[in-house]
């Protein structure tokens, strides 16, 4: 036994002295302008307070995301109306008097840092969430709680959804309604940590076929990337910002508009 110790001790020695730290030199560039520009209009309100969000690429290691301050920022409806979003705090830029019209175009304009960025986008409606309803026969072992939240699709046109469930953290599906056009349907959630008397909040989105078609791209891509640093990268996701300046120094992230409907659920 004090054989087996004393070969282990030696071991552990050699182990930790031939331990070198190795820094890994990351190729870095110029910050380039991340946009959050989300317009969501909850059924039943009257939409006008909305927010964008403003910020810059950080270095892999940075333990902070910079706020891109000091742009002007606006939208312009179909009719030619102007909505000015003031910077209420770093990266923040508020609206309060926007005034949302469903199936209309929407443009939206950044100066920042001498560089002009737009893009356009529909305001697209959304179907009520109907009803929730609920079973024990989910996940692996089918004793974990099931929902589904149902609403029923229109008929004579193509529709686009995001679904966003709240419970602990947050989930999102996105659907199209190429197989259930005009049918009554329903969105899934399942969690093995769901219990009596806990609640999930359902949210329904109506969003564009182009916004559809990024965020399928973005998944796709992440679900393939398992977080590695060091694989090779896919290839970088464009949103609908151009930079009209400088074309090169694009913008990442994306400007849409949705109405939603959300309702909470109680396991029961």
């Amino acid at each position: 036994m004090k054989i087996l110790k004393f070969t282990l001790l030696i071991f552990s020695f050699l182990l930790f002295s031939c331990e070198d730290v190795v820094d890994v030199d990351l190729k870095t560039s110029e910050p380039r302008l991340v946009v959050e520009a989300s317009i969501i209009w909850q059924q039943n309100t009257l939409g006008n307070s909305q927010v964008i969000y403003l910020t810059t690429t950080a270095p892999f290691f940075g333990e902070e995301i910079p706020p891109a301050t000091e742009a002007t920022v606006e939208i312009i409806s179909e009719s030619g109306v102007r909505y000015q979003f003031n910077e209420v705090d770093e990266g923040v830029y508020k609206n309060d008097n926007f005034d949302p019209v469903l199936n209309s175009n929407y443009t939206l304009n950044i100066e920042y840092n001498n560089e002009m960025y737009t893009a356009t986008e529909n305001l697209k409606p959304v179907v009520a969430i109907e009803e929730v309803s609920q079973s024990k026969n989910g996940g692996f072992s089918s004793d974990e709680y099931e929902l589904k939240a149902f609403y029923t699709d229109p008929a004579k046109e193509k529709n686009f959804y995001l679904f966003r469930f709240s419970f602990e953290d947050l989930s999102i599906q996105i659907y199209e309604d190429e197989f259930t056009n005009g049918n009554r349907t329903f969105a899934y959630f399942s969690n093995e940590d769901l219990e009596v008397e806990d609640k999930v909040n359902f949210e329904i989105q109506g969003i564009s076929e182009q916004f559809y078609n990024y965020l399928y791209i973005l998944s796709s891509q992440a679900g393939d990337s398992n977080g590695s640093p060091f694989q090779t990268q896919p290839t970088t996701v464009r949103g609908n910002l151009v930079n009209t300046t400088n074309p090169e120094n694009f913008a990442f992230g994306y400007f849409r508009l949705s109405q939603a409907n959300n309702t909470t659920y109680t396991i029961k």
